[in-house]
């Protein structure tokens, strides 16, 4: 039985390259002040022994543990795991590891994850929170003492940086754009509304029909194929169906797609429909879906470079420099013009 091979020390690189194992250490932090021979034969020791750091030891005496949590509703959701995949492009370009946990939107699992990710030492934390007013949870993040940065949802008034959509603009924008193919019973459909996005389209539908003097329509209700069904065939019994539909996420655009032609109600001719969010099959269905695009991997870009903004500023002491932002980070949408809201396109 052959005894396993001991991992190579930073001490038997120092002594194979001939340099100190303060040389060593300044190679593998970046190679500071390192001649570039010097730079050159260290790291060809450190391939030829397969030395690796001992991230753990370093972690240990205060260096970064060179890992990044992030906390999202789901990994199933597309716009999540796109907001996951720009994420893991900038910290691996920070050298640094991208840690995914899910909540379901729990406030008690958020926590629980929140907690995990702190005991494995992680640098900072990228989070899209369950409850955009759960101040408690505001109180941890601070308590923390880590950088932190939310993205798609904000938590009020705690001064952490966001980074969002303008859902609210964008919802207005579609609204208008209902508007102007002349409709005017426009049903805003949607669930989950103590999510601070759907909030905000909602605010937007609202404002849209009320400039123009029209009476809001909303059913939020939805959270499945059965309600979404429900929701549109009570509607219909009325003797007052809509005009149009507007969905406040992909999944109800489905939903209400899908009732629609089981009820073989023609889509726009009878009732037009127009999606928040895009989604892989919206444009190969027939008729195509009009949707309102949000910056998805911008999102996650964005909310992962503040990070490390962050994160480099408190590696060199300046503390100070993190700014507390009231104000989200909004990036604008845009609407996706196809055959669902009567465009012929």
């Amino acid at each position: 039985m052959h005894k396993s091979r001991p991992h190579p020390t930073l001490a038997e690189v120092a002594r194979k390259a001939r340099v100190g194992t303060t040389t060593v250490s300044r190679v593998i932090n970046g190679g500071e002040r390192v001649s570039p021979g010097t730079l050159k034969r260290v790291q060809a020791v450190i391939e030829q022994l397969g030395y690796m750091p001992n991230q753990a030891a370093r972690v240990l005496k205060g260096e970064r543990a060179k890992t990044i949590g992030m906390v999202i509703p789901s990994i199933a959701d597309p716009f999540f795991a796109s907001c996951a995949e720009a994420a893991q492009a900038i910290a691996r370009a920070h050298d640094s590891l991208l840690m995914v946990t899910v909540t379901n939107n729990d406030p008690r699992t958020e926590m629980e994850n929140l907690h995990i990710l702190t005991r494995h030492r992680t640098d900072g934390l990228l989070l899209a929170p369950a409850n955009f007013q759960n101040q408690s949870l505001a109180e941890s993040l601070h308590r923390m003492r880590i950088p932190v940065v939310t993205f798609d949802r904000v938590i009020l008034n705690s001064g952490i940086p966001c980074v969002l959509a303008d859902n609210f603009n964008g919802a207005r924008i579609a609204t208008e754009h209902l508007i102007s193919h002349g409709y005017s019973r426009i049903l805003c459909l949607g669930g989950e509304p103590t999510l601070y996005t759907l909030r905000e389209r909602l605010r937007g539908y609202r404002q849209a029909m009320q400039e123009k003097g029209l009476v809001p329509l909303v059913d939020m209700s939805v959270k499945d194929y059965k309600s979404a069904e429900y929701a549109i065939e009570s509607l219909l019994a009325t003797g007052k169906p809509p005009d149009a539909i507007f969905t406040l996420k992909n999944s109800t655009t489905i939903y209400a797609f899908e009732t629609l032609q089981k009820l073989k109600i023609p889509i726009p001719k009878s009732i037009a429909l127009l999606g928040y969010d895009d989604f892989e099959l919206a444009s190969s269905l027939r008729p195509a879906i009009s949707v309102i695009q949000q910056p998805v991997e911008d999102i996650g870009r964005v909310a992962a470079e503040i990070l490390f903004e962050n994160l480099l500023a408190v590696g060199k002491g300046k503390n100070h420099i993190i700014k507390k932002r009231q104000d989200p980070i909004k990036l604008e949408t845009k609407l996706v013009l196809r055959e669902s809201c009567g465009c012929r396109y």
